[in-house]
């Protein structure tokens, strides 16, 4: 738990703060096992304004239809109505403050999206609570560990550190390889000419998903041939049991993918890349079954567009964004709904 001293103040000017959200180009649901994941933060933000309230957090949203209004210190952010607040309030019973804000929040990433509205919106309320407390501010990691151990501790859903860490250290123009076991974060350049797109599917709430299933899974596998993000594909047909043995394959696979597709990137070896992404997908529709039908038939589709280097979903699954990596000069035009992203720097104090 993170508790901080704070000195009271009469700031009364409005405070602005923003982050980013993120999109994964390759490496999904290694986090949570210590893997490589291989995301960018993207220039689709969630923006919070307030001004310091005594005692209480009072937030309208833009997107919700219900406001949040609770008491500070808090007792059990789990238990926080509307649920969408439970990412706020989490992060104040982390900070164990007692000076809260007044205002609102916006955002231009689709909710629900896999695109990590929900990490946005606890940086937005971390960096908040920090100025309006006058508290010290936080490293990259401080902040994503901090919003990390909020979303667990508020909704129950086990995720591993990407989101978090990748909306709080976003560099522009640059993907971010990120080491999930020792933390690292290293900036791999983005060709100019290559345009990244996302294409929302289908609305999905992890919450209510398979997906502390999967944790679960993983960490059983692990018990057979430790840890996966050291283990070798040989190691995995040691797995009898087959659910396991297939959440196994797509773990030590997807991290050996990663590595590779960084390597391509950083040479723009764009069509290697490509090709991994594909064989990305194939490895969470089959190994890991997080995909969908109509997340399969769109990630097809695009991968068939000319110009298009690669396409797989994005995010912990069972609806969502997918991912399309394309030539500059490609005609996405039959991919409705897709949206240009571009790489930016991480959540920030605007004013």
């Amino acid at each position: 738990m993170f508790i901080y001293m704070f000195i009271t103040t009469n700031m009364s000017a409005e405070i602005v703060v923003r982050s980013p959200g993120r999109v994964n180009l390759i490496g999904d649901h290694t986090d949570y096992t210590g893997g490589m994941v291989l995301p960018m933060a993207i220039d689709r933000y969630t923006t919070m304004a307030a001004q310091p309230l005594e005692a209480a957090i009072q937030l309208t949203s833009a997107d919700q239809p219900d406001d949040l209004k609770c008491e500070l210190p808090l007792v059990d952010p789990a238990a926080t109505t509307p649920t969408w607040g439970r990412y706020v309030t989490g992060v104040a019973h982390q900070l164990q403050v007692t000076r809260g804000f007044s205002g609102s929040v916006s955002t231009t990433l689709p909710l629900g999206g896999g695109l990590s509205s929900s990490a946005a919106l606890e940086l937005s309320t971390a960096l908040m609570l920090c100025q309006v407390n006058e508290l010290p501010p936080p490293t990259s990691l401080e902040l994503a560990q901090l919003c990390r151990f909020a979303e667990h501790l508020a909704t129950g859903v086990p995720c591993g550190i990407m989101d978090q860490l990748t909306c709080a250290s976003g560099v522009d123009g640059s993907a971010l390889l990120i080491d999930c076991h020792s933390l690292q974060v290293s900036p791999i350049e983005i060709p100019h000419d290559v345009n990244i797109y996302v294409q929302f599917i289908a609305h999905r709430k992890l919450s209510s998903s398979a997906y502390s299933d999967r944790v679960i899974q993983c960490d059983q596998a692990e018990q057979h041939i430790g840890p996966l993000r050291l283990a070798e594909v040989s190691s995995v047909h040691n797995i009898a049991d087959e659910i396991l043995r297939r959440r196994a394959m797509h773990l030590v696979s997807e991290n050996e993918r990663v590595r590779r597709a960084t390597v391509a990137l950083a040479l723009q070896d764009m069509t290697t890349f490509g090709k991994l992404m594909n064989e990305s997908h194939k490895s969470l529709r089959d190994d890991f079954e997080v995909s969908t039908n109509q997340m399969d038939e769109a990630v097809r589709i695009a991968q068939q567009t000319p110009g298009v280097f690669g396409a797989r979903m994005t995010g912990g699954g069972f609806g969502g964004c997918i991912v399309i990596v394309a030539d500059s000069s490609a005609n996405v035009d039959n991919l409705e709904g897709a949206m240009l992203v571009k790489p930016v720097s991480g959540a920030k104090l605007i004013n």
